[in-house]
């Protein structure tokens, strides 16, 4: 499992984790660790900031998990589906530990605030539980645990942000790479865990987030990819002189000045909080990428004020207009729920104009689940039932499959730069890159000297729903 698999687009796609790790050189390390990553991609980051700290431990990554003595997994809880596939996983380990008495088991991300006390105490699957803000104690954590202690560290903290931290990226393709900016999350949107889970917002240092853009483009990665639960929030004030602040479109452009080589995407935006600013901003530097992911979870106004969301369904059209006015050729995608709680059908309608309104090139879609903990879920009946949610579900699945296959379609004949990120899946023939509105394409090697990580002109040839067919461009 060495593919990076984010969320899953659809209610029946197989959620999988992510296994981090690389083939070692066995004189380098004498203990090992294991870990699977699961949900978004700020986990992922994480993960490679885990897999730092465990290095500087003494502790080597890697993929096979029967010579590891550390199995971590890395945890999700926005949704029920993926909570379900972590404690599949766990009581996997659990009977691997049953064979080997000294693997320690933990569980890390936001899963472990929730549930540690039912994986350590009633469920007794784990040995470690450790929050997002509390992965610099995994040391000592682990030290305590082979005495036969339960080690839980869960506290949310108002400072950590990770930043003299140079993540290990285990499972990158060599040319792009996560750069967290900011942790936690101030919306307070009534479906979501995440403030309980990763705390209140605050913004990385600037300098530190140049830095790490810095050494990875001297390593050779060609894409960034700026990461934050809101990166539009992103507000960092100098503790030395408050006057001097730095806002996200000030950081937006500072990355895109590193090299003009160097792609830069971001996400996730808030669509109340992005502004003009970070619009002319993309529009002014080639190599930020025209590609906004923006999440509009429901289309009808009543239900955006129970997820209380801040706009309304003409505010959300109004922004994606204004997009389009200054970036017309922009990629849009959109994170969609159905089925939330009191969803009528005409709500769900409402649902289905909007996007076609707003012809979204992709989304991730999902019918509702309630989860422990949140605002929904304490002021508001789950009533719509499950064969609902799931219909609801399928036609917007139906309806953003016609939308993306019309969208690839208006491509053909255009050309673009592409960036190549690995061979296609199907074919070692095939190249397989994505253009700077995130769209992935497909094209044949030929006679060109190419390899991971150059730029190549394509021309559109033909298209599928999910990807574009070009042809290289000389």
């Amino acid at each position: 499992m060495d593919v990076l698999a984010i969320e899953s687009k659809t209610h029946n796609e197989k959620l999988q984790g992510t296994a981090f790790g690389f083939e070692h050189n066995a004189t380098q390390f004498n203990k090992f660790f294991y870990i699977e990553s699961y949900g978004c991609a700020m986990n992922f980051a994480d993960t490679e900031v885990v897999a730092s700290i465990l290095m500087q431990a003494g502790f080597g990554p890697t993929k096979n998990i029967v010579e590891a003595q550390l199995i971590f997994v890395n945890t999700c809880s926005i949704r029920e589906k993926a909570e379900l596939a972590v404690r599949k996983r766990l009581t996997e380990f659990r009977l691997l530990k049953q064979q080997n008495k000294k693997v320690l088991v933990g569980v890390l991300g936001c899963m472990a605030e929730r549930l540690k006390t039912k994986f350590l105490d009633e469920e007794k699957l784990v040995d470690i539980v450790v929050g997002p803000d509390a992965y610099r104690s995994l040391p000592t954590l682990i030290t305590d645990a082979t005495t036969g202690r339960k080690m839980v560290n869960v506290l949310l903290s108002r400072e950590e942000t990770y930043a003299d931290i140079a993540p290990v990226r285990l499972a990158s393709n060599g040319v792009s790479a996560f750069v967290s900016i900011m942790r936690g999350c101030n919306n307070m949107c009534s479906f979501c865990v995440v403030p309980f889970t990763r705390g209140r917002e605050r913004s990385r240092d600037y300098t530190s987030i140049l830095a790490e853009c810095n050494t990875l483009f001297v390593q050779g990665f060609k894409e960034i990819t700026l990461l934050g639960q809101n990166v539009d929030s992103y507000y960092y004030t100098n503790q030395t002189n408050m006057a001097n602040v730095t806002t996200f479109a000030q950081l937006l452009e500072m990355v895109a000045l590193i090299n003009p080589l160097l792609r830069v995407r971001f996400s996730t935006s808030h669509p109340k909080d992005i502004t003009d600013d970070v619009l002319f901003t993309i529009k002014k530097y080639p190599n930020i990428c025209n590609y906004i992911h923006l999440p509009v979870q429901s289309g009808n106004t009543r239900v955006l004020q129970l997820m209380n969301r801040n706009y309304s369904r003409e505010w959300y059209i109004g922004k994606v207009k204004r997009i389009r006015e200054i970036i017309p050729d922009c990629g849009l995608s959109s994170d969609i729920i159905t089925g939330f709680c009191t969803e009528t059908e005409a709500d769900h309608n409402d649902t289905l104009t909007l996007m076609e309104a707003c012809k979204f090139d992709f989304s991730y879609m999902y019918y509702y689940s309630e989860r422990p903990g949140t605002l929904a879920e304490k002021r508001y009946t789950d009533n719509v039932t499950l064969p609902d949610k799931k219909r609801r579900l399928q036609q917007i699945i139906d309806l953003q499959g016609r939308l993306s296959h019309v969208g690839h379609r208006l491509e053909i004949g255009k050309f673009f730069e592409v960036l190549i990120e690995s061979e296609s899946k199907k074919s070692t023939d095939d190249w397989m890159g994505r253009n700077e509105k995130n769209q992935v394409i497909v094209f044949a090697k030929g006679q060109h000297n190419l390899t991971k990580g150059s730029y190549c002109n394509v021309k559109i040839i033909d298209a599928g729903r999910s990807t574009l067919i070009g042809e290289i461009v000389v």
